[in-house]
């Protein structure tokens, strides 16, 4: 069996990715700082589960101390790393930058610099589709030029992938950076979109509607993305990056016609204009990911929206 460090497994791709390698054998290492960025409970939440497993163990410490970094490659017999930690969310990188240059850059050198020193067999870590900004050519692929965020954030993402095509090139280091799509399901983030209209429709409250409800997103399900970065921490690759998405992007005001549906109430709804480093559109070609990785998305937003509300009632007792 394999050896994995996982980093954020209090998170929501962490841990669902962390408990399927785990069921399936595995040894997995867990880092997360557990910050206060959306309520800590559901990550302790979270990370109890995990601990249930006897091959889990887990750091509680932040990627940007080099010296406790290493303390854990040096205690442990690693085999694969997968980097999924990162400050997240576009909009608070426009009021907190410094701590996406931290979280996002500083943390990101850490841990690729003692992989390449601990001669890790692969490096696979969280991109973002936000990297590919203000491009107007649709679908995205990764051949697209990605030279224009509109977001600190996005800029942090694509410097990551910058320095691992470094790593790639001069250290060998096998390097798989996977660009996520709008990644949701059961216990997801709070501050995400399904989790606070389901919380302000339930409440009777007014949900704030950006770009007039047109902003276009692809939902991608939380199972088939823990299915893609496991094909990607199984293929070793000299330097990539794969779109990793759903191939059926939503306008909002379906997504919220939908979750009204399986809520049973109608939304109070405040429509406004765009917000400054979102982008109105993500929609991406997976032809690359397909023919490397063999992966498609498998879950309909039907679907998966059904299984988030009752998951959602069944955690906050609505």
């Amino acid at each position: 069996m394999t050896t994995y460090l996982i980093t954020w497994t209090s998170g929501f791709i962490g841990s669902n990715l962390a408990t399927k390698l785990l069921e399936s054998g595995n040894t997995v290492i867990g880092v997360d700082n557990e910050n206060d960025y959306y309520d800590v409970s559901l990550k302790h939440y979270r990370r109890k589960l995990l601990e249930k497993h006897e091959r889990f163990s887990f750091y509680l410490w932040g990627l940007e101390d080099n010296n406790f970094l290493e303390k854990v490659f040096s205690e442990n017999k690693i085999d694969k790393v997968c980097n999924l930690a990162a400050q997240a969310g576009v909009r608070y990188s426009l009021e907190n930058p410094r701590t996406y240059i931290e979280s996002n850059l500083l943390g990101f050198f850490n841990i690729i610099e003692l992989s390449k020193k601990y001669n890790i067999k692969n490096f696979v870590y969280a991109s973002s589709s936000s990297v590919y900004g203000a491009n107007e050519k649709i679908p995205f692929s990764e051949s697209d030029n990605v030279d224009h965020p509109v977001s600190i954030y996005a800029a942090t993402k694509k410097s990551n992938e910058l320095i691992a095509h470094t790593y790639s090139h001069l250290y060998k280091l096998p390097t798989t950076g996977l660009r996520f799509f709008t990644v949701y399901g059961p216990l997801g983030r709070p501050d995400m979109a399904p989790d606070i209209f389901t919380r302000k429709i339930c409440a009777w409250e007014t949900i704030d509607v950006y770009n007039f409800g047109k902003m276009q997103r692809d939902f991608t399900y939380i199972d088939d993305i823990v299915a893609g970065v496991i094909l990607a921490l199984d293929t070793i690759s000299h330097y990539e990056v794969f779109n990793l998405w759903n191939h059926n992007p939503v306008e909002l005001e379906r997504f919220i016609e939908i979750l009204e549906e399986n809520i049973g109430k109608k939304a109070i709804k405040n429509y406004m204009e765009i917000q400054p480093g979102d982008v109105p559109r993500t929609f991406a070609d997976i032809d690359h990911t397909y023919d490397i990785l063999w992966w498609k998305a498998k879950t309909s937003l039907e679907e998966w929206l059904q299984k988030f509300v009752t998951s959602y009632r069944e955690y906050y007792k609505v």
